[in-house]
């Protein structure tokens, strides 16, 4: 491990207790309220440093297989463990089955699988808090402004986000995320511990920014959703929105890992999804059993 990724390290650690910012004028305050959507699944790469990892399997036209996930498990980003872990998903895949996630397990798409799998955000701004609602099944996110995060993190599906806007960029900063279901932070099966920590900055871009990160990144990943719940606006010229995040996770990556997700304006109304009461896997053909418990996780 070098010097600065255990200077990484500890910061994120202390992070996690004496984290605050003080507040901000309302004035000041970026307005990200709405509907926000992509047409791609995965992270975005940004330019230097280690990458995301990526699908090994493409189509005759360059793009990454949307039915076979095998993910690139000899990328460096990945510890062994983590490394073989990738291995075994893309493996699974390949033969034409799917291994769990978050989405196909009905499960809460944690933080950072939902910059990897949700396709449309919406966001509610208010002086104390932001809600995030996402499309895939429904679910919901809460964030605190200008607060800190308590001495000791009760672990919860989401984790404990605490945000602050610097400037024209809302940071929001996560750790405590729960380790109990399918605990993987991409669709190729790479996974995450309890020492995750997670940093987003969300801005607005203009047009023709958001219209190049975001056909760059289909040009790559494939197009996804259009003519579903989310289908981007070609008529609207106004700003996207982009989210740049940090990953850091000292027991999985060797390093912490910088990726993107670029939104822009959708159209059309969003329609309710309900996972767990679909238990027929349309796409392989298989019954899955719908999740039960016989207590409640909270």
């Amino acid at each position: 491990m070098t010097l600065g990724y255990r200077q990484l390290i500890l910061g994120a650690a202390l992070s996690a207790t004496a984290f605050a910012w003080p507040a901000v004028s309302a004035e000041n305050i970026p307005d990200f309220s709405g509907r926000w959507g992509r047409n791609a699944f995965n992270f975005e790469p940004v330019p230097g440093g280690l990458q995301p990892i990526t699908n090994t399997r493409r189509l005759p036209n360059g793009i990454g297989d949307p039915n076979a996930l095998v993910g690139d498990y000899n990328n460096p980003i990945l510890k062994l463990e983590a490394a073989a872990a990738v291995k075994r998903a893309g493996e699974i895949s390949a033969k034409g089955e799917n291994f769990p996630d978050p989405s196909n397990q009905c499960a809460t798409y944690a933080p950072p699988f939902h910059l990897a799998m949700q396709l449309g955000v919406e966001i509610f701004q208010t002086k104390d808090h932001l809600t995030m609602l996402y499309n895939q099944d429904d679910q919901v996110r809460r964030v605190r402004l200008n607060g800190s995060h308590p001495p000791k993190v009760m672990p919860s599906a989401w984790g404990d986000s605490i945000g602050q806007y610097e400037g024209d960029t809302l940071v929001i900063d996560t750790v405590g995320v729960q380790t109990k279901r399918v605990p993987v932070m991409d669709r190729y099966g790479t996974p995450r511990s309890d020492a995750l920590h997670l940093v987003e900055r969300y801005r607005l871009v203009d047009y023709k920014t958001a219209k190049e990160a975001a056909e760059r990144h289909q040009k790559q990943d494939g197009v996804a959703g259009q003519g579903g719940n989310v289908t981007v606006d070609p008529t609207y010229m106004g700003k996207g929105l982009q989210v740049t995040f940090t990953i850091e996770d000292p027991k999985v990556l060797t390093a912490p890992l910088t990726a993107a997700a670029t939104y822009r304006r959708i159209r059309g109304e969003w329609v309710e999804q309900v996972c767990a009461e679909n238990a027929f896997e349309f796409y392989s053909g298989h019954m899955t059993a719908i999740p039960s418990t016989e207590r409640p996780d909270f």
